[in-house]
């Protein structure tokens, strides 16, 4: 695909005044005038209620769509400009639900890096906490793990995306409520992984549970397709009336009754 490529890519990422609407959903307006600029080897948090435009932001960053008005832009450049083929190569994504082939496991890993050498497939495989599991499989990493993955948990999955982001070793990575389908002990194996792979990246974090970014380097707030706060966990926290204060109580009160309703069953 022609564009153009960044010869030394540093990674700032910037939404300039961005206006996005879904063609399926003409009517609702998804991001209204949002920007925010995320500054090389930093790692920003979009949180907010669902369908508040958080997720929207990753596509148009990884250019699954261009929006209706504004810029989205690498390095200062309008990633309309840039290659396509180049933009995913130095973008890694993991998401809620990975895409996973029915292929073993090393080829899972491997896909956007194919010339990898086994010693890279499984650095890759123990900085995302999965050697261990895939070391006791019968057939290691050439166990195929079935359609869509349904041979493995949910955990194991998330850590097979991000090895394979891991072994891509993206200057932009990008993580779209990456644990939000985990129980909290696979959560906390998966987290642990992700700390680990941040160092020296810029990070772009859709967030389901604000427990997960409480040590980003910024915390932005979006509602109704508006930035309504921005600033680290500390800062936004000593205002108790605040966006971020208000989703934090949230959260707390839906867990509350979620234990009710398992302690009563």
């Amino acid at each position: 695909m022609s564009g153009m490529v960044l010869e030394n890519i540093k990674g700032d990422v910037e939404l300039k005044d961005v206006y996005f609407r879904y063609h399926a959903r003409p009517g609702q307006l998804i991001l209204d005038g949002l920007s925010l600029q995320v500054a090389s080897g930093t790692t920003m948090a979009i949180v907010g209620e669902s369908g508040s435009g958080k997720s929207t932001v990753i596509s148009l960053v990884e250019r699954f769509y261009d929006p209706q008005a504004g810029e989205v832009l690498i390095d200062g450049v309008n990633i309309k400009n840039l290659s396509l083929d180049w933009i995913r190569g130095k973008i890694g994504l993991v998401s809620q639900e990975p895409l996973l082939f029915m292929t073993s496991i090393k080829d899972n890993i491997i896909y956007g890096k194919e010339n990898a050498t086994l010693e890279e497939i499984k650095r890759s495989a123990e900085l995302a906490n999965a050697a261990n599991f895939i070391d006791k499989l019968p057939n290691g990493y050439d166990t195929l793990v079935g359609q869509c993955g349904t041979l493995l948990s949910g955990g194991q999955k998330q850590r097979i995306a991000i090895a394979r982001a891991i072994l891509k070793d993206p200057k932009i990575l990008l993580l779209d409520e990456a644990t939000s389908a985990l129980d909290v002990e696979s959560e906390r194996i998966v987290q642990e992984a992700i700390n680990r792979i941040l160092v020296e990246r810029t990070t772009l974090v859709v967030a389901h549970r604000l427990s997960t970014v409480r040590n980003v380097d910024c915390i932005t707030v979006v509602h109704q397709g508006k930035i309504v706060e921005q600033g680290p966990h500390h800062a936004l926290v000593k205002d108790p009336n605040g966006a971020y204060s208000q989703l934090i109580r949230l959260q707390e009160t839906r867990g509350d009754e979620r234990r009710k309703i398992q302690d009563s069953e």
